[in-house]
């Protein structure tokens, strides 16, 4: 089978929207020969890891280049800029899909990533192979109650931001359009089959973006390191919600234990601040943004990963706490919300700020006090990461390549 891959973001070793380009292509390139489009900026890095790959020579790259100030957008989550060099992008891509298809017999085209759903591509213009598009995510709104406290900047941006996702997912043009085309539609988040079932009346198969590796780590037994450990990752904005992580410390702090806070952001400076005036500045350890494999190494020491966004994808640092035997706290929303259950870690309903600080420092005491049943999930987490490995999620969405062609 011969698939044209639209995939902006592609690069081998990250995480992210360029690690699950990466992923998702080079574990299908085990099941068949794939023609990918893809943005220059790790061009380096995929060509020096390809010939390591025994499936390699299934994988050929085409490269779509941008200027350094659109990546210094994309990069900048929330600069709508992007999405005008984006939808440029996407034209010019059109024209090197249509040789493509003409010079290589394609079967099937991919619409891969990015994946939030108000940029579906142009791919779906051209007739001849079927069309699939997903995993499609972005489509939750942001839960109101949480902008209690927000500044008028972020308060305006989020209330903006639903208004436009309800519009844009529902009357779009381009979204209408690749929707009727796709022979399969494939979602990233419960919410987003729910809401492309209510607006346009179409089925989709759940299949969340991100993957486990298959990386064999040893089950570390409880407390050997000192104390109690708990980590926090992620960039410092809003969404993450790390004030709310730290005000969770704070209702533990007569507990011995420590949070390890990996990332940075402009708001790093009040964040430490606030950690000062909560009495915890001594529960804070601050590693700053760090490499991926230091992170990896910080999960494989600690006891508990406190994920506290309130609005996203999978994430894949929620896939790599799984696979380094990491129970997870976080609330049951977006695609987290449907990998963590009962038997890999506690999930906190979505309410309001106040609520959810009361219910997270309730579920970390507890597993604080109840080391046998933290040690069960963690047992549990090597079962959870077997389901979800991208061997697993390549053969799946294989499957998906061939129901689309019948």
């Amino acid at each position: 089978m011969k698939v044209l891959v639209n995939a902006y973001a592609c690069c081998p070793g990250m995480g992210s929207e360029p690690g699950m380009g990466w992923n998702w292509c080079a574990h299908l390139a085990e099941h068949c020969e794939l023609f990918i489009i893809t943005e220059e900026e790790f061009r380096d890095r995929i060509e020096a890891a390809l010939p390591a790959l025994p499936q390699g020579a299934n994988m050929h790259f085409y490269y779509n280049p941008v200027t350094p100030e659109v990546r210094r957008m994309c990069w900048n989550q929330g600069d709508w800029r992007f999405y005008y060099y984006y939808r440029k992008w996407q034209k010019k891509t059109l024209a090197i899909a249509k040789k493509i298809v003409a010079d290589e017999g394609i079967d099937l085209i991919h619409q891969l990533n990015m994946i939030g759903f108000r940029e579906p591509g142009l791919l779906w213009k051209i007739e001849g192979p079927r069309f699939v598009w997903g995993p499609i995510g972005g489509m939750e709104t942001m839960p109101v109650a949480y902008l209690k406290g927000a500044g008028f900047k972020t308060l305006a941006f989020n209330v903006v931001k639903n208004v436009l996702n309800y519009l844009q997912c529902r009357f779009q043009p381009n979204v209408r359009r690749a929707i009727r085309k796709s022979a399969v539609l494939v979602s990233a988040t419960k919410s987003s089959v729910d809401k492309i079932r209510r607006y346009h009346r179409r089925d989709s198969v759940l299949l969340n973006e991100t993957g486990c590796e298959s990386v064999g780590l040893p089950v570390r037994t409880l407390r050997a390191c000192e104390g109690f450990n708990i980590v926090w990752a992620g960039k410092f904005d809003f969404r993450k919600q790390l004030g709310l992580a730290l005000r969770v410390i704070a209702e533990c702090k007569d507990l011995d234990l420590k949070l390890h806070i990996m990332g940075t952001g402009p708001d790093a400076g009040a964040y430490r601040s606030l950690s000062a005036s909560l009495g915890i500045a001594d529960k804070c350890v601050w590693h700053g943004q760090v490499a991926r494999d230091e992170v990896l190494d910080i999960m494989a020491g600690s006891d508990l990963f406190l994920f506290t966004s309130i609005m996203e994808g999978t994430s894949t640092v929620v896939m790599e706490a799984v696979q380094n035997h990491l129970p997870v706290v976080c609330f049951d929303a977006c695609g987290f919300g449907t990998v963590v259950d009962g038997s890999i870690g506690r999930k906190v309903r979505l309410s309001d700020p106040e609520r959810s600080v009361k219910d997270f420092a309730a579920a970390v005491r507890h597993l604080y006090m109840h080391p046998e049943e933290l040690q069960r999930m963690r047992d549990n987490c090597t079962a959870k990461a077997a389901m979800l490995e991208w061997d697993r999620k390549a053969e799946e969405m294989y499957g998906i390549y061939k129901s689309a062609l019948q």
